[in-house]
């Protein structure tokens, strides 16, 4: 019995994976298309009909491509990184809270914490590793800007932990069937969303990536496959990012079409902001995480320890 759990565990794992990396794909050909409306041109419509085997052919032309590297680079390093980049990116998603056999555990949210702090290194060695100035002025940055931004993520998830009591998402999709987390936490969405759009680096806070005055930032030696990892690395991250603000605010069943209209409304919106949205100054970046989402989440982690404090009291005093 035990042989067949994990076979099917394996199974769905790997189904999952795949599901996610297709769903990548299919992401960045929205972003294409979209920001070509935006800017009032066609995405790309050339490669089959109406150009959407376009990822497909993007992947083929980058992975058979000539790997090539910098000759002062540390090649070990250099090499390994976008591969951890897109193996974090992808093992995360085992805390998707599916009701069947599959990896969700009671742990989920550390896991996640876990796995984007391992994050940080897999940029900085990609900066640090390519020996080159603006790759590493970029991987300087993105260390900075991501850890800024996880300490709000962190508080924030702190507020629900408390408010619901458990870290497994199962238990979030339980306590909202009644009523959105969003509907009675409208500010701390809003900050969640900020700091998702800063912890995968995308407009208006790429400021590892910063084209107009980096090049491309921490990726500037990558080219055919290790560039292509580290692109589709960010895509996983937007898809869980957006599956996460789905769970935390706006319910959690996986069962119903609902929830996947609502997951690709939000990774969207990541597309819809960097169309709109110029980029931010790095100094007021840093203001915003430390002095205006610090205070916000930690106001609300006060008042929902207070608020388990006085349930936890009262249904004391009831039974006393």
């Amino acid at each position: 019995m035990f042989y067949k759990d994990l076979i099917l565990s394996a199974v769905s794992s790997i189904l999952l994976v795949v599901c996610v990396l297709v769903g990548v794909a299919f992401l960045t050909l929205l972003e294409r298309k979209v920001l070509g409306y935006i800017q009032i041109r066609k995405g790309p419509n050339k490669v089959g009909i109406c150009g959407i085997p376009q990822p497909f052919a993007d992947a083929i032309k980058l992975f058979t491509k000539e790997q090539t590297y910098p000759t002062l680079s540390n090649y070990l390093p250099y090499y390994i990184s976008p591969i951890m980049s897109l193996f974090l990116s992808l093992v995360v998603w085992m805390i998707m809270p599916y009701f069947t056999v599959m990896h969700n555990f009671g742990l989920g949210l550390l896991f996640f914490l876990s796995c984007t702090s391992l994050g940080v290194y897999t940029v900085m060695i990609a900066g640090w590793a390519s020996n080159s100035n603006y790759a590493l002025l970029g991987g300087l940055r993105a260390v900075a800007q991501t850890i800024s931004y996880e300490v709000s993520l962190a508080l924030i998830m702190l507020s629900f932990v408390f408010l619901v009591g458990s870290y497994c998402l199962v238990d979030f999709g339980v306590h909202q069937e009644g009523l959105w987390f969003l509907v009675l936490t409208l500010p701390l969405s809003l900050a969640w969303f900020a700091s998702c759009l800063a912890e995968t680096n995308r407009t208006p806070f790429d400021f590892a990536e910063g084209e107009s005055e980096l090049v491309s930032g921490f990726n500037v030696e990558y080219s055919s496959g290790g560039f292509a990892l580290i692109f589709m690395a960010e895509y996983a991250s937007i898809l869980f990012m957006s599956m996460l603000f789905c769970v935390l605010f706006l319910g959690a069943d996986l069962l119903s079409f609902l929830f996947y209209l609502k997951l690709g409304f939000l990774s969207f919106m990541f597309i819809w902001v960097r169309g709109t949205l110029p980029r931010f100054r790095y100094d007021k970046l840093m203001y915003l995480a430390w002095k205006s989402f610090l205070p916000l989440s930690l106001n609300y982690l006060v008042f929902f320890s207070g608020l388990k404090v006085l349930t936890l009291l009262s249904n004391f005093l009831s039974k006393t």
